[in-house]
């Protein structure tokens, strides 16, 4: 078999800014390449094929997503598309024998996101969600250094941040502040990063409760540009300990990627952990035992750096990761992994209970 038919082949659905990272994610990965995009005017689309620098020849080009979906060449779509058009595409593609690899927010619901998941088990096609950082090695190596007890003992605080600060045509053009197009603003296109990263720590337990804090801002559309949550795992650990997480999502301030997590022998940092500073490599700083020194004018430890090395863009482990999965199901007869679906239903479950917190007037949810 000739090397570019061993790989996945991917259709794009959807010309939006992210579309040209995942492109270039998908060619950077050893085991796919890009074969379709489509968009609902095909000179979007031919645009999109000269600004990123593809070759014609070997990326068809499309002026509808139907196109793309019903393309028998390809074997995944990759789906950059407004929040509210997921459901509908994810669908048809995974009735149409298509893998699919959805940007986040997943869904508006759970049970929007329960009707793509249950449309992907009965096609038998593979579903997962971008969430880049899950993929990068740092991420991996956390969780070695989380769960040493040596380390950092009993997890009980997480806190995690996600804002920026965009321009002025942002609010005034943007999917993501349109009601009708992306619902859950904030909530959804950064939020879903903080609580994903409280379930990743917490190894994907359910917390107990879910609060909303009352400092949530709205738009003149209703949709939240800002707000933050107070999430609790009431079930103490072996040693006692319950956890609480605070994390806050924003349009309103400057670019942050906070995650800091606590324990009882030491803590984790991270001021980088949905993109990193760099492609090449990423680094966490940790600290165990520290005290303060005689009259509290410091420290007895300085944070460890440690760094780890990256040998593709996070985004290209990713479509590493997803494209080995398909391969596995079209070769090999294997079933799709039930792991990533999982992991997207409960962050759906977490965003869907901040946003009820919200409109309940910042009322606790309980899971």
């Amino acid at each position: 078999m000739a090397e570019t038919e061993a790989r996945v082949r991917f259709g794009i659905i959807g010309c939006a800014n992210i579309a040209r990272k995942l492109a270039r994610a998908i060619n950077l990965a050893p085991n796919s390449v890009l074969h379709a995009i489509g968009s609902r005017s095909i000179e979007k689309a031919k645009r999109f094929v000269t600004v990123n620098g593809l070759d014609p020849q070997w990326v068809k080009i499309y002026g509808s997503y139907e196109q793309v979906v019903e393309d028998p060449s390809v074997d995944a779509v990759y789906m950059p598309l407004p929040t509210s058009l997921h459901v509908h595409w994810a669908v048809m593609a995974a009735r149409n024998g298509k893998h699919v690899l959805v940007e986040k927010p997943a869904a508006l619901d759970v049970g929007e996101l329960d009707r793509i998941v249950g449309a992907c088990e009965s096609n038998g096609v593979q579903f997962m969600d971008g969430s880049m950082w899950l993929h990068h090695p740092r991420t991996a190596k956390m969780k070695d250094m989380f769960f040493d007890s040596k380390l950092l003992g009993d997890v009980n605080y997480i806190y995690s941040t996600s804002t920026t600060s965009p321009s002025p045509e942002f609010f005034e053009s943007d999917i993501r502040v349109k009601g009708n197009l992306d619902a859950l603003g904030a909530l959804g296109d950064l939020g879903w990063y903080c609580l994903g990263a409280v379930l990743w720590a917490k190894n994907y337990q359910l917390p107990s409760v879910v609060t909303a804090l009352p400092d949530v801002t709205r738009n003149s559309d209703g949709v939240i540009i800002s707000c933050s949550a107070s999430i609790q795992y009431k079930e103490p650990s072996a040693a006692g300990a319950t956890t609480n997480a605070i994390i806050h999502c924003s349009f309103l301030s400057d670019t942050s990627m906070d995650l800091a997590m606590t324990g009882s022998g030491g803590s984790l940092n991270l001021d980088d952990f949905i993109i990193p500073h760099g492609e090449s490599s990423a680094s966490i700083e940790f600290t165990k035992g520290a005290k303060f020194v005689d009259l509290h004018i410091g420290w007895n430890v300085k944070p460890e750096k440690v760094v780890v090395n990256c040998e593709l863009p996070q985004e290209a482990l990713m479509v590493k990761e997803f494209a080995r999965l398909v391969a596995g199901i079209r070769t090999s007869a294997l079933l799709p992994d039930p792991k990533w679906p999982e992991i997207s239903r409960k962050t759906q479950m977490l965003v869907d209970a901040v946003k009820k917190s919200v409109d309940l007037g910042c009322e606790p949810v309980y899971l």
